[in-house]
């Protein structure tokens, strides 16, 4: 009996030692082992409890300083209240910047329209009429505004705002029959606009188109 007892016990080991079932208790002891060497994954559940850690930006080298050129910054008077003023102290308004002389007759059709404009505007827009002929002085620039009615800010341009105008627009700037007048926009960027005696309309245009 025992030894009926005992074959039956070595065939059943056989057949659970042979069965699939001990190859996946196999096969998953394999994998539970070689799982230890992998990375450690997180549930859903984890990430939402413990957020990545936001990664702070490197520090960057500040921008450039914007150049301002020089005719921007030389202090001007007023011929008629004696102000002192810059063109750049304006930032944050459009101006027109007119070179001008006593002498020329287009200059003054020019100005006639830029006043139009600012009946029209009032101090919206900015004007500045510098007078870049050496030959002409404060005494003629105020006659000449007393002249023709002119308001706004006429001024003797210095030498050195004369050669900075010239090295960023070039010599036709100081050519006063040619009526050259710069926008300056509100960040204090440029553009020469075209030649000729530019109408209110046109004006308006160009303000509204910028830089």
């Amino acid at each position: 009996m025992k030894k009926i007892v005992m074959v039956l016990l070595l065939i059943a080991v056989l057949v659970v030692a042979c069965s699939p079932e001990a190859d996946v208790i196999k096969d998953t002891i394999t994998v539970e082992t070689d799982s230890a060497e992998e990375p450690e994954t997180n549930t859903v559940e984890e990430v939402l409890d413990n957020p990545p850690q936001e990664v702070q930006p490197t520090e960057m080298d500040p921008p450039a300083a914007v150049t301002i050129p020089t005719w921007m910054t030389t202090e001007l008077t007023d011929v008629n209240s004696g102000e002192s003023f810059t063109i750049a102290q304006f930032k944050g308004k459009p101006i027109l910047l007119e070179s001008f002389a006593v002498w020329c007759p287009k200059c003054t059709k020019q100005q006639k329209n830029v006043q139009k404009l600012h009946e029209e505007v009032g101090d919206d827009v900015i004007s500045i009429s510098l007078n870049t002929d050496p030959n002409e002085d404060v005494e003629r620039v105020k006659e000449h505004t007393a002249r023709h009615g002119f308001e706004g800010k006429y001024a003797i341009a210095p030498k050195e705002l004369t050669q900075s105008l010239v090295i960023e627009f070039g010599i036709g700037v100081v050519n006063a029959p040619s009526v050259p007048v710069v926008l300056v926009c509100e960040d204090l960027s440029t553009r020469l606009l075209p030649r000729g005696i530019k109408s209110v309309n046109t004006l308006k245009q160009e303000i509204a188109k910028g830089c």
